[in-house]
């Protein structure tokens, strides 16, 4: 919770001041971005991160309230050291959280992010405090939004518009609620706004790409043609088909890959997703002649998977989906443009598009439990998972991890049927709760 031991004005200038410390450049004078969401703590973070960097010599350029990938555009398009977001996602307001991006635009790897965070609580560069004009300046970007429009725009066919399109969108009262709407308008599609009203404490409040069921009303009503729905930080997207159905980010996955592999543009083949990812798309892309690589969940490990092997493609089922030809992270605008214009090329509706793949029968159970140990250590649970392995054979997949945050053991089965999905990840949640409950 912001203002509340870490994510203090305190912690947040010691933030800064390591960033600075790591990003320095000395062959000119440094500058790193600020950006950040709606929520009403991101002013005092703000600042107080801005005067850790001055504090050490490095200029700050504040863009205020825009996108979580707007960041890592504009970190790179400006040729900033680094990229710095205020943002808990999806999160409530009274949350907040800082993402770093490097000078290319991406995440920093677990080793740098260690790195400051050493520094920050040690007193490695206490002593380093510049002075009288080495000091570092702060400078509002006033066309940053502009420039981030122009570049959105930029990825969706020159000769194509969205003419005859109506959307309904919803910002969340987040991060895009002055951009999206831009973009849309002015590509030609009639826009029906939600979510564009922040007043710094209902940023993601019972909207956003977290409660759909808000734009599937509202699609049905206005007979619109889709429904698009972001998150606060709008780095993820969750669209509506025109009968109010969702269309989550697998399925905007297995549809962005036929496009691509179509066009002889998928690279390799291949289509990065996490464990979490449905059975269906691996189904979907096998029968169109590509394949589906799995990652731990994350989005920040589904890109380090795709720069790794040299994939384009990837994403998450929650929405962070990467098209890392036209951006370093998950970009919800950029995402539903893809998708729109694979609907105006096509001359197809979104229900006819999400007809590319099936989604398999999920159940999800989390078990509470007073230790994390290795399951296959324990014979009777490392027998039931198995056992269960073989019943599903190819028709289905199993997977049992620990929450990395809370004392929970997570069962994940899908199947082609209901009943079994229920009745066996019941069965393997009980012989966890047997031996691990707590």
């Amino acid at each position: 919770m912001a203002n509340l031991y870490p994510m203090t004005t305190e912690l947040a200038m010691q933030v800064g001041r390591g960033v600075a410390y790591v990003f320095k450049n000395k062959h000119h004078r440094p500058k790193i971005l600020i950006g950040k969401d709606t929520r009403l703590s991101g002013y005092m973070l703000e600042n107080a991160i801005s005067a850790g960097i001055c504090s050490m010599g490095v200029d700050v350029m504040l863009v205020g309230p825009l996108p979580t990938p707007a960041i890592a555009f504009l970190t790179q398009s400006m040729r900033a050291d680094a990229g710095i977001v205020i943002s808990a996602s999806h999160n409530p307001f009274q949350d907040n959280g800082i993402k770093v991006f490097g000078g290319d635009g991406f995440k920093l790897p677990d080793e740098t992010e260690n790195f400051i965070e050493d520094l920050i609580f040690s007193d490695k560069i206490d002593s380093l405090r510049p002075t009288a004009n080495e000091v570092g300046k702060a400078f509002r970007i006033d066309d940053a939004r502009g420039r981030y429009i122009v570049f959105l725009k930029a990825t969706f066919p020159k000769d194509m518009v969205l003419d005859g399109l109506k959307l309904v969108i919803d910002c969340a009262h987040g991060a895009t609620y002055r951009v999206a709407p831009s973009v849309f308008e002015e590509l030609g599609a009639e826009v029906i706004l939600y979510g564009v009203s922040p007043n710094g404490e209902n940023i993601n409040l019972e909207c956003g790409s977290t409660h759909p069921d808000l734009i599937s009303r509202a699609v049905i009503a206005e007979k619109a043609d889709a429904g698009l729905a972001f998150d606060g930080d709008g780095d993820r997207l969750i669209m509506v088909d025109e009968n109010g159905s969702m269309v989550d980010g697998d399925r905007i996955m297995a549809i962005s890959a036929q496009d691509l592999m179509l066009g002889k543009k998928l690279k390799k083949h291949t289509v990065v997703g996490t464990v979490m990812s449905n059975m269906g798309v691996e189904v979907a892309l096998n029968r169109m002649g590509a394949r589906l690589v799995r990652t731990s969940v994350g989005d920040r490990y589904v890109v380090e998977e795709m720069r790794k092997k040299g994939y384009n493609l990837g994403g998450e089922q929650s929405g962070h989906i990467i098209f890392l030809d036209h951006n370093t992270t998950g970009d919800g605008i950029l995402t539903a443009l893809q998708v729109l214009a694979i609907m105006k090329k096509n001359g197809k509706s979104l229900s006819d598009l999400t007809d590319v793949m099936e989604t398999y029968p999920q159940c999800l159970l989390n078990v509470k439990v007073r230790e994390k140990r290795d399951f296959n250590s324990i014979p009777l649970i490392k027998e039931c998972i198995d056992d269960v392995k073989n019943q599903l054979g190819d028709t289905g997949r199993i997977l049992v991890r620990y929450s990395g945050t809370e004392m929970l053991a997570r069962v994940m089965i899908e199947a082609e049927d209901d009943q079994t999905v229920v009745a066996l990840t019941e069965q393997v949640a009980a012989v966890i709760r047997e031996q691990l409950g707590a």
